[in-house]
């Protein structure tokens, strides 16, 4: 069967697809897996082939830029999704392109598929992102020559990409509506790094680490600043601090030798040689952090699944969450000594025997989307 994946974002909006296209390959499938320009690289660095989706965003300064951004990336969804999707068995996509997808697939007729990496219907986006989505959708209904919206020929299937106890709520409401939301867990290539051997030695070498990432989906406005408040923070508590730089520019930023700065890691292998873990609230780093058992403290960035991931880990009692842009020396130690408290390590422990293994999620995933392309083509 031909499938065709298509991602669009950063690493952790990209990385669950091309964990899906390396397991459907394997299964002797045809895949094509279309990601943004600047994720090319890191998908071939995996060992898989990719083609372009979308262009690379131009320079925003304001909210005029951003709604003109936003119309010109739907309207390059639309059109590649179209010529991506010919002759395939299914598309699958992330919740964002969920609309055009489900277009693209009643035009050629075939099923849909989503990734979802927090709950929420494709419809709940909402405000002028959300109009303007479904103004896009409705122009590529009548570009394509479809009738105005009715009941999809098939329901779309909407992969939960993360754990059911995250959100025992929204699980619960979906088994009684009988919809098809299967939970299957964060969905990985667990990809080793240049720098884990060494970042291994020295974790191992004094006592184990508390990480702090924030992502590569957005640059910090001072990069030193961070550094010297999570050393601060640290030297305080009498912790070391292992902190992932990413996109940021750190190499010139002065630290004593409790802090280690490294650009990446591999998560699936370092997360379990330290003591917590602080992030910007990205679904697959705060999956990786509860699979490794230790408790979690979400620093938020932006205002889309962050905080939902925040108020996640403090509802598990695994962590706590706030702004990042709120966060003073102050409140970093406080939050660190609350989510080191022997009962917080306890629970997150407990936690991790209850997660879904990386390889188990990969494989239902695939599973589910066989066997949607199967209805699809009558069984």
């Amino acid at each position: 069967m031909k499938f065709v994946l298509a991602g669009y974002g950063s690493r952790g909006d990209v990385e669950p697809f091309a964990a899906v296209a390396r397991e459907l390959l394997g299964r002797g499938h045809d895949v094509c897996l279309a990601v943004p320009p600047w994720m090319l690289d890191f998908v071939e660095s995996a060992g898989l082939a990719a083609v372009r989706y979308g262009s690379d965003p131009p320079p925003i300064t304001g909210m005029t830029d951003v709604v003109r951004r936003a119309i010109q990336i739907w309207a390059e969804w639309g059109a590649g999704l179209k010529t991506l999707a010919s002759g395939a068995d299914l598309v699958l996509t992330g919740k964002g392109e969920q609309g055009l997808a489900a277009n693209v697939a009643e035009y050629y007729g075939i099923p849909n598929a989503a990734l979802h990496f927090f709950p929420g219907d494709h419809a709940s986006l909402g405000g002028v992102m959300g109009q303007l989505a479904q103004q896009a959708e409705d122009a590529q209904r009548r570009e394509l020559g479809l009738p105005d919206l009715s009941a999809p020929a098939w329901e779309p299937l909407e992969i939960q990409a993360y754990d059911e106890l995250c959100f025992p709520g929204p699980a619960a409401e979906w088994a009684e509506q009988g919809r098809r939301r299967p939970f299957v867990g964060a969905l990985t290539l667990e990809l080793p790094t240049y720098a884990d051997a060494e970042v291994l030695s020295w974790a191992t070498a004094g006592t184990p680490p508390i990480y702090f990432g924030f992502g590569g989906g957005m640059q910090l406005p001072s990069p030193g600043e961070t550094v010297a408040v999570i050393t601060a923070a640290c030297a305080q508590l009498g912790e070391r601090a292992l902190i992932g730089s990413g996109p940021q520019d750190m190499s010139r930023v002065p630290h004593p030798d409790h802090v280690k700065v490294v650009s990446a890691v591999n998560h699936a292998a370092v997360f379990p040689a330290c003591r917590a873990v602080v992030h910007h609230g990205g679904a697959g780093t705060t999956a990786a952090g509860l699979r490794a058992g230790i408790p979690t403290l979400i620093l938020w960035l932006a205002v889309d699944d962050q905080p939902v991931w925040a108020d996640a880990v403090t509802r598990l009692e695994v962590g706590s969450g706030r702004e990042f842009w709120s966060t003073t020396l102050d409140l970093l130690v406080e939050d660190l000594r609350a989510i080191l408290d022997p009962d917080c390590v306890t629970r997150a422990r407990e936690l991790a025997t209850k997660m879904a293994k990386p390889a188990e999620s990969v494989a239902r995933a695939a599973d589910l989307l066989e066997g949607a392309a199967r209805i699809g083509r009558g069984g």
